[in-house]
């Protein structure tokens, strides 16, 4: 998957647990920081195609995920290995960060 896929209170459950690697995207459409990530997000989901699944969940659609996960500020990427939470990475913050925590979990 070249792009990231839209995530709900729904679908998470089957999108991490089919998947060895996840990010999700955790964001707002009034977010100004998020709408930031959202380029770079499109960019890592092209980059990374065949190794990680990106997903965007937007937190006002889908508040329980949110809630079960914490998600206290936004933008925040969720990374799941495994079908498990492995780390999370919060804020807007530069593409060479992600990167180099992404490469800890790969």
């Amino acid at each position: 998957i070249s792009e990231p896929i839209l995530v709900s209170d729904m679908s998470i459950d089957s999108i991490v647990s089919e998947n060895q690697h996840v990010v999700l995207d955790c964001w707002a459409i009034w977010c100004g920081p998020c709408r930031m990530m959202a380029p770079i997000i499109d960019d890592l989901a092209r980059a990374y195609k065949g190794k990680i699944v990106f997903g965007k969940l937007n937190v006002d659609d889908n508040p329980k995920t949110a809630n079960r996960f914490n998600v206290m500020s936004i933008p925040t990427l969720l990374l799941f290995k495994g079908g498990k939470l492995v780390d999370r990475i919060i804020g807007a913050v530069r593409r060479s960060d992600i990167e180099a925590i992404l490469g800890e979990h790969l």
